[in-house]
């Protein structure tokens, strides 16, 4: 369990103002059922200064990175999307649980379980770009802990006293059925992850 939180708004290294990424989320457009979750916590994310909250149309389930999109290309991106558009036509979707919502080092978020076909779907994502790219092509990544960001902190703070704030919400959670993944030029410029959506690739046989 951590003792303190901190501020999630640094620049980490290859980001800049201005410079964005594509990248590989699950996006939950039509996800009424988290859009309600999100909902239920509204009054503590604004009683919470060292939050800033995530708006109801950023949430976001981060998958795999594909790279800066000043040095790609539609005609490099192209290969990367037939390539998991092919894979994922043998991947079925599949539901998850979302919630209840934990205090993370950086984030107030909606940990989503089981983990095994996301982290499963993010190898098929990855195996599509390594097969166009090559092996060393993969931007370096930390092992997939799926979770939906309700908010980032953007101080450093003690995290037993928002433990505390947290626990009187209640176990909040519900259920999602996965059945999209979404290439996305994503920003981060006003403290917020906003994106133009690129390709959405639906799981199964029926694409979009």
């Amino acid at each position: 369990m951590i003792d303190d939180v901190r501020d999630h708004w640094y620049w980490r290294p290859g980001w800049r103002q201005g410079r964005s990424f594509y990248t590989w989320h699950i996006t939950f457009r039509y996800a009424s059922a988290l859009a309600a979750l999100h909902s239920s916590y509204d009054s503590l994310l604004s009683s919470l200064p060292e939050l800033t909250p995530v708006p109801r149309q950023w949430l976001h389930l981060t998958l795999q990175g594909v790279g800066y999109t000043d040095k790609l290309s539609s005609d490099d991106l192209s290969p990367i999307v037939d390539a998991t558009r092919h894979r994922l036509e043998s991947f079925a979707p599949f539901s998850v649980t979302v919630g209840p919502a934990v205090v993370d080092v950086e984030s107030l978020q909606l940990p989503v379980r089981p983990a095994n076909e996301l982290r499963r779907l993010r190898v098929t994502l990855r195996d599509a770009i390594e097969e166009i790219w090559g092996e060393d092509s993969l931007p370096v990544s930390p092992d997939l802990d799926p979770h939906i960001s309700l908010g980032y902190w953007n101080q450093s703070a003690p995290a037993e006293p928002l433990r505390k704030r947290l626990t009187e919400f209640g176990d909040k959670s519900t259920q999602l059925y996965i059945n999209e993944v979404s290439l996305i030029d994503l920003n981060r410029d006003h403290l917020c992850y906003q994106w133009t959506p690129y390709v959405t690739i639906t799981l199964g046989r029926t694409h979009d």
